[in-house]
């Protein structure tokens, strides 16, 4: 994913090289905290068999991208990182740039 996003950026900006440093790397989201017991993969597609709606990928997912800049320590609360959605859904801001009917359909929650 990192090197599509680089060749489409380089390409936007007509430039080369690449836009990560080094150790940039993405990781496994159902690994992070071994919250994802069962899951299974068919006709490679994987699908996730978890009972518990805060343990489901797209809360784990939500979840991860609104506290990643606490737990990468450039702020001590999701709510002090500006360039966060994070403010928007918990109605801080008034965004715009959010679909709150598409938070509320998939049942997330902060």
């Amino acid at each position: 994913m990192l090197a599509s996003y680089t060749r489409a950026i380089n390409k936007q900006e007509n430039r080369t090289g690449s836009l990560f440093r080094q150790e940039t790397k993405s990781i496994c989201l159902n690994e992070i905290k071994r919250e994802l017991k069962d899951w299974v993969v068919s006709n490679g597609i994987t699908y996730f068999t978890v009972d518990t709606p805060e343990s489901q990928y797209a809360q784990i997912c939500f979840n991860y991208i609104h506290n990643n800049p606490v737990n990468a320590y450039l702020t001590s609360a999701p709510e002090e990182w500006e360039f966060s959605s994070y403010l928007d859904i918990a109605g801080i801001r008034d965004g715009e740039l959010i679909n709150r009917g598409r938070i509320q359909e998939l049942g997330l929650k902060l």
